[in-house]
């Protein structure tokens, strides 16, 4: 069975006693496959390696990739001192220019902008891709699951409503071998009769609806990537129910046209989500 677009898969790895890995997974359906990797400063040279991890498990869809890496160890204190000399030696001249007796204290150079900072620590970016490798592998594993959920869900909804359509089509065989002769015997004219055949004549369209709905169905019970497969088969359904409404010579005829048009557009927009 296919799969849905939709997903959201995360995954965590702790490193050491305070350290972690984590990264989110989130899809929405697209053409192709469309990646958006949001990683740390300082590891983008790792997006490579994640494209191919997530190409290698996904065909379609609008991937966005989150990843967060945390330190296994406390941050450090860290002083700028060349700000504070450059601070002292200005503040030493205003001292001086303006005669004030005492010079700054501890407090207020370590509260002017930039003399004092906490640094983070980091995951050293070399040691780091095993960890998010597992990471992504989990991420990756819960966004399959949730897909091929949403992908079950979607199938039974398509199963749905192209029985609706074989159903529709069945009664409008049906009324339209009884209709054309009714009408027929109407029409004295031969020159007339044949010109209604021809113009009412919907056997080509119904032969051809009947086709693709086989189709239909023999796609949907496919597994792998399917969706544009099934869009297409939809397009040309949706074609052959626009001729067919136009060619219309029945009230009931035209009402099960509508319904069928409608179940059409319906697996059209469905069809975007499939995989």
């Amino acid at each position: 069975m296919f799969n849905s677009m939709t997903g959201f898969g995360s995954g965590e790895v702790h490193v050491g006693d305070a350290g972690k890995v984590s990264v989110e997974l989130r899809s929405t359906n697209h053409k192709f496959l469309e990646t958006l990797i949001h990683l740390p400063v300082g590891f983008l040279s790792l997006e490579e390696r994640i494209k191919k991890e997530i190409e290698g498990r996904l065909k379609r869809g609008r991937v966005v990739c989150s990843i967060n890496i945390t330190g296994g160890q406390q941050g450090k204190v860290c002083v700028n001192q060349e700000l504070v000399n450059s601070y002292m030696l200005t503040l030493k001249n205003i001292k001086n220019k303006f005669k004030f007796r005492d010079g700054p204290s501890i407090d207020t150079l370590v509260n002017l902008p930039g003399v004092v900072s906490l640094a983070e620590a980091g995951l050293p970016k070399e040691k780091v891709w095993p960890y998010l490798r597992q990471a992504l592998s989990r991420s990756l594993e819960e966004l399959v699951r949730s897909r091929q959920k949403e992908g079950k869900a979607l199938y039974l909804h398509l199963k749905r409503e192209a029985k609706g359509i074989k159903s529709n089509l069945e009664h409008i065989q049906k009324r339209f071998r009884k209709i054309v002769v009714v009408k027929s015997r109407q029409i004295n004219n031969e020159e007339e009769r044949a010109a209604f055949l021809k113009s009412a004549d919907i056997t080509e369209e119904l032969e051809r609806l009947n086709y693709h709905i086989g189709s239909f169905f023999k796609k949907i019970h496919k597994s792998g990537p399917v969706g544009k497969e099934i869009d297409f088969i939809a397009q040309e359904m949706q074609r052959e129910a626009n001729t067919m409404g136009a060619k219309c010579c029945d009230t009931m005829i035209s009402g099960r046209v509508i319904l069928l048009k409608s179940r059409i557009e319906k697996i059209r927009e469905q069809a975007q989500n499939a995989e």
